[in-house]
Parts: structure tokens; sequence; C-alpha cells
């Protein structure tokens, strides 16, 4: 057979347990494994709650086998086969009395194996599942990579890693860019559910979206964007006061200055004054929302998220991190292709750097956008999972923020 690279981590448990011939350690290994099965994808379109396990003549056994396929094996997504994710006890439940004799682990790769199908057997299977010390799959809020089959340098693997936050929270390969997910159908749900995506076109727009950076709110980047001229002007701190002055000041200027006389190819036009409560209300808004990034940062600095005198520069981000996974998720759900998935990865990447200076910069404008759309103060699990990923993708060797030069040169 030859020697071969375990993909991850999972083949490498089921292929070190094969050789040695450990059977039960192998069950083991494969009831913490998510299993995919390959189906038509007119069929599961049409019937998208239903799984259908058709064997097929493998010559290896001489018989009928269910081919079955780890998350490190999957071949990349094409648009009329589609994976959906079990785990052993459905098959444990799911393979007929009278069906196939076995099933094909990861057929026709450098790591085939064919387990006996009887119904006595489906009852070990079962019982290493229901023994199995955690959920199936890989462990959520850890790094983890595919060796085999995924970009570990250049501007694709770049791209990935900003959006490891969220692959590292969802317990996903951060360098896979053929990208199953968590199956077919599921993805497609989530994609509904989290975005409103149901259509390609959705999907494009959204990415469109998120890579102009045209979700992140405009009054957040706004009030960065008058913190990070004044510490230009100054070199040095903004004193949080100075920066809610600044940004009034700034504020009552624009709102004189749309009232103003203004010369067009129409001729002079003027435009009435905005209403003194309007304009109030906006200042007391971004005074606001200054207090709260602020109080941010300084939970950040407390968490190792920001070093000592450091701030965040831009909430972009958000969006460029979003991108990057939005990228991955709708090629998972056959809404784009590979090709349009590493072209909206890269062009993520290119925009992180234009936008930031180093990870630890990037990581701290990701985190500061998902609090301000979904934290509310409250630092609960919407920034501790945040601050957990932040952890794991500065401390891990495998980790592409230690691996992945920032600067090109």
């Amino acid at each position: 057979m030859g020697t071969w690279t375990a993909p991850s981590a999972i083949e490498r448990q089921l292929d070190d347990a094969r050789a040695a011939g450990n059977w039960p350690a192998f069950l083991d290994a494969l009831a913490l494994a998510e299993l995919f099965v390959p189906q038509s994808r007119a069929y599961q379109d049409a019937h998208p709650t239903r799984l259908r396990l058709e064997p097929a003549y493998f010559p290896q056994v001489r018989a009928r086998a269910y081919a079955v396929f780890t998350a490190g094996m999957l071949p990349v997504p094409t648009p009329e086969l589609v994976f959906e994710r079990q785990d052993l006890a459905w098959f444990a439940d799911h393979v007929p009395a009278d069906g196939a004799a076995y099933l094909a682990v990861n057929p026709g790769t450098p790591f085939e194996v064919f387990l006996p199908a009887s119904p006595a057997h489906r009852a070990t299977w079962d019982a290493h599942y229901r023994n199995k010390p955690r959920y199936a799959g890989l462990e959520t809020d850890k790094v983890h990579a595919l060796h085999v089959g995924g970009p570990l340098h250049g501007p694709v693997a770049f791209g990935l890693a900003c959006g490891a936050h969220l692959s590292v929270r969802n317990g996903m390969f951060w360098n896979s860019l053929a990208y199953h997910g968590d199956g077919y159908t599921r993805e497609r749900e989530k994609l509904d559910k989290w975005w409103g995506v149901t259509t390609r076109e959705d999907w494009l727009s959204t990415t469109r979206q998120l890579l102009g950076a045209e979700m992140v709110s405009p009054v957040w980047e706004y009030a960065l964007r008058v913190r990070r001229s004044l510490a230009q002007d100054f070199a040095g701190a903004v004193d949080t006061e100075h920066w809610r002055h600044a940004a009034e000041y700034s504020l009552r200027a624009g709102a004189r200055r749309a009232a103003e006389p203004r010369l067009t190819p129409e001729g002079v036009t003027t435009a009435a004054p905005r209403p003194a409560a309007e304009v109030e209300g906006e200042i007391a808004g971004v005074r606001r929302l200054i207090g709260r990034i602020a109080r941010y940062e300084q939970r950040f600095r407390a968490d190792g998220l920001l070093g000592e005198g450091r701030f965040v520069r831009s909430v972009e981000a958000w969006d460029y991190g979003r991108a990057s996974q939005m990228a991955r998720w709708g090629l998972g759900a056959r809404f784009g292709t590979i090709a349009e998935t590493e072209d909206a990865v890269v062009r993520a990447g290119e925009a992180c750097r234009l936008a930031y200076r180093s990870w630890e910069d990037l990581s701290a404008g990701f985190v500061l956008g998902r609090c301000l759309h979904f934290d509310e103060e409250e630092f609960g699990h919407w920034y501790g999972d945040m601050v957990t990923a932040h952890r794991e993708l500065t401390s891990d060797p495998g980790s592409p923020w230690l691996n992945l030069p920032w600067s090109r040169t």
C-alpha cells in the first residue's frame, strides 16, 4: 500500500489502530468520528429529511458495502454529489438486516477498511458509540488542520486563517477550502437560519457585502476612525473624554456643512438644517458607543486580547473574517464553486492585510465587532467563545497565526 500521511488527527487515530490490528481501538476512534455518506444531490434536494443507503460492489471484498468517509478524506465538492453527516450509531440502527455485508470506511483511498456489518457486528458498533468518552466529531474550541488536502501556506491559507475564529469555535478544519462542513443539508439549514441565504444569488450578494465590509455598522467605524485620527495627530494614547469631544465636534461640524448652500450644475442649492433633536440624539448615541468600546478594550487587555496601550483600529475584520467563512459555507451548500470560494477567500485575506497590522490586531477587531453585534456588554458566551479561540490561535503550535507571516516580505 505504501506510505501515506494522515490528513488529520481523525485518520491518524484510525490508521494507528488498524496498523496495530487493534479493532476495538479502531471502533472507539470511529465512534468519535463524523461519518459522511455520499448522496445524489438531486435526491437530497427532493428529500432533504431522508438519507438513502445504497450499497455498491467492491472487488476488494467481493461483496457489496455501504461507503462512508471521515472528514479528512472527503473529496473536493462537485455539483452532483453531496455528503450527509451521520455517526456510527446511526449505521448500527439503519443498516438493513438483509443489507450489504460491509461498511466501507474511506473506500478507494490510501486508507480503506471494510467492517463486517452483520447484526452482531452492528451491536458492537453501537456499544462502542454509547461508551465513547465525548461527543462525536472534532473537538470544539481547538485548532484543527488538514495536513494533506488543505493549504498550509500562501494567499489561500492566509485568507482562511482570517476566518479562523469561527473554525476554532465550531470544531472545523481551519484550512479546508474544499469544505463540506456538517454535510450538505445541515449547511443549507444553517445558512437559512442565520443568514437568510437560500439561493445562489443570496450567497453571492451576502459574500459581496461582507467582502466590502458593508454589514459592519458605519457608526462603529466612524467612532474608531475619529480615534485613529487623534492618535496619529498626537502620536500616542487618546483619552476617552478627548475622543468623545472630538467625535461630538465632528458630528456638529458635519451637520452645519450639510446645511450650507452648494453650487451644483443646477445652480445654488440649499438644504434645510437637520432637526436639533436628531443631531443631539446622534451625538448622545456615539458618546455611549465610545464608552462601550472603551470598556470592551479594558476587558480585552485584562484577558490578553490587547496589549497594554493598544486599541482596536477597525471592526471591518468582523465582516472580512465572516466573508472567508461564508465563501466556504456557500461551497458546502453548493451555492458556489471551488474557484469562486478560493477567489473570495483570497480577497478576504487581502482586505485584512490592508486594514490591519498583525494577527492580534485583526483578532481584536473581529472580537469587538462580534461583541458590539451580539454581546450587549454581558461578557457572555459571545465574548467568552472568542477569547478561547484567540488564545488557541495565539498559542497552539499548529495555529496558522504562528506559522503564516502577516507581512508578505
